[in-house]
């Protein structure tokens, strides 16, 4: 008797680029959409994609709008899910990422993101073990599939920190720039 144990490719691929990109830590704020650049880097990674079975988006309109074009792409509809949402960063919420940077905390986010909470909001272990739950789960819903998942910078590199075994010290360094694709076998 043969056993067949068909992976799950998940491409984790972050929003593209917003009027906020790089100076405002916009969280779960809602009404954040993509800004012009945003909307062409949105087109050009569903370009990017050889082949999706389904198509995953955290709730937010910025990561949604990142999605549609590899949706209609590959004609498949958008399932949303919560486990794929930002960082709630609490109270940091809409801050200014130069503000931001001259807080004592930031030292703590920068170099040891594992023993931080985000006042009034979500740790990042807490985040990490949400995104990690919610690609685990897509990914045994897909056996032998290609999923595309939009999401945000943070989630994917605790996602990629944790299926990669690089851990937290090596969080700040993961690369994930606006419509970036990282791609994992599950």
């Amino acid at each position: 008797m043969a056993y067949h144990h068909f992976m799950a490719t998940i491409y984790l691929i972050r929003h593209g680029e917003t009027p906020t990109t790089g100076t405002i830590l916009p969280g779960r704020t809602p009404g954040l959409h993509l800004s012009e650049r945003g909307r062409m880097q949105a087109a050009a990674v569903a370009k990017q994609l050889a082949s999706v079975d389904a198509v995953y988006s955290s709730p937010l309109e910025r990561a949604r709008e990142t999605a549609l074009p590899t949706c209609a792409r590959f004609h498949k509809e958008l399932m949303l899910d919560d486990g794929l949402l930002e960082a709630d960063f609490g109270t940091w919420t809409g801050e200014s990422l130069a503000d931001l940077a001259r807080l004592p905390e930031w030292q703590v986010v920068q170099k040891r993101p594992g023993e931080f909470r985000f006042p009034g909001g979500e740790s990042f272990v807490e985040m990490q073990h949400r995104v990690v739950r919610c690609v685990r789960t897509i990914a045994a819903r897909h056996p032998g599939e290609a999923v595309a998942c939009f999401t945000h910078a943070d989630p994917i590199k605790a996602a990629l920190a944790h299926f990669t075994g690089r851990g937290w010290g090596a969080f700040q360094q993961i690369p994930a720039e606006p419509c970036s694709v990282s791609e994992l076998e599950l």
